[in-house]
C-alpha cells in the first residue's frame, strides 16, 4: 500500500527552476546545477534498481552542500526534491519519515526566501500535501496542496513544474477540463536551457496525463 502510494512522489523531482537567480549567481549556482544534473541521471537514466543507492549517494553530497552553505534555501530545497524522489523509489513506513524530512526543509527554506528557485518551495510543498497519505499516517492535506500550488503558480506563472503539478492535482480531483488548461500551459513552457533532460522527461510526463485527461473528457 504505501509503496504503490509514494511512489508517485517521483514526480517531485523535477522542481527547481532555473539553476539560481542572478542575485545569487556565486558558487551556489554551480554546485546546484551539478545536483539538477545527478539527479536526472538518476531519474532518467539509471533502472529503478540502482537508483536507491544513487540517491543515497547525491543525499550525501547535498549534505556537504548544507555545511558548506548554511542559510542558503537552494541545497535545503534539492535535499528534499532528492529526499521525495528517494521516498517515492524505497516505499513503505520508512519512506515516510524521508517525506516529512523534505517537508521540512521546504518549510526552513521558505523562511529564508519564499521565491528562491522560481517557487519551486511552493510546488514542493503543493506536491507532497497531495501525494502523500492524509492523518493517521502522514500530513497529506488537498486544501493546503492547493494554496501552496497557487503560491507556486503567483512566482512562475509559465513555469513547467507549477503547472504540471497543478494539472496533476486537479486531475486527482477529477477537475479534468481545468487539468487539460494547466497541462497545456506545461507542455508550452518555455524550455530551461541548463536542463535540457529534465526539460525531456518532464514534457514526457506531461503528455502521458494529458492523455488521461483527454481520455476521461472524451468518456
Amino acid at each position: 500500500m504505501f509503496r504503490n502510494i509514494l511512489r508517485v512522489l517521483i514526480c517531485l523531482a523535477v522542481t527547481g527552476g532555473g539553476v539560481v537567480g542572478t542575485a545569487r549567481a556565486d558558487g551556489v549556482a554551480t554546485a546546484i546545477l551539478d545536483v539538477q544534473h545527478q539527479w536526472a541521471h538518476i531519474h532518467y537514466q539509471l533502472p529503478e534498481k540502482e537508483q536507491g543507492d544513487a540517491y543515497t549517494q547525491l543525499e550525501k553530497h547535498e549534505d556537504d552542500l548544507l555545511a558548506q552553505y548554511p542559510g542558503r534555501p537552494e541545497p535545503m530545497i534539492w535535499k528534499a526534491i532528492t529526499l521525495s524522489t528517494h521516498a517515492g523509489v524505497k516505499g513503505g513506513f520508512s519512506a515516510l519519515s524521508m517525506v516529512r524530512q523534505a517537508r521540512d526543509l521546504l518549510l526552513e527554506a521558505e523562511k529564508i526566501d519564499p521565491n528562491a528557485m522560481d517557487g519551486s518551495i511552493y510546488t514542493s510543498l503543493g506536491s507532497l500535501y497531495y501525494k502523500v497519505p492524509g492523518w493517521p499516517l502522514g500530513f497529506g492535506n488537498d486544501k493546503k496542496a492547493n494554496e501552496f500550488l497557487h503560491k507556486a503558480l503567483q512566482i512562475n506563472p509559465s513555469g513547467i513544474d507549477p503547472n504540471y503539478f497543478y494539472g496533476d492535482f486537479l486531475y486527482e480531483q477529477g477537475h479534468y477540463r481545468d487539468a487539460l488548461q494547466a497541462l497545456q500551459k506545461a507542455i508550452n513552457a518555455p524550455d530551461r536551457p541548463t536542463r535540457p533532460l529534465a526539460d525531456q522527461g518532464r514534457r514526457d510526463e506531461v503528455r502521458t496525463l494529458l492523455a488521461k485527461v483527454k481520455e476521461k473528457l472524451s468518456d
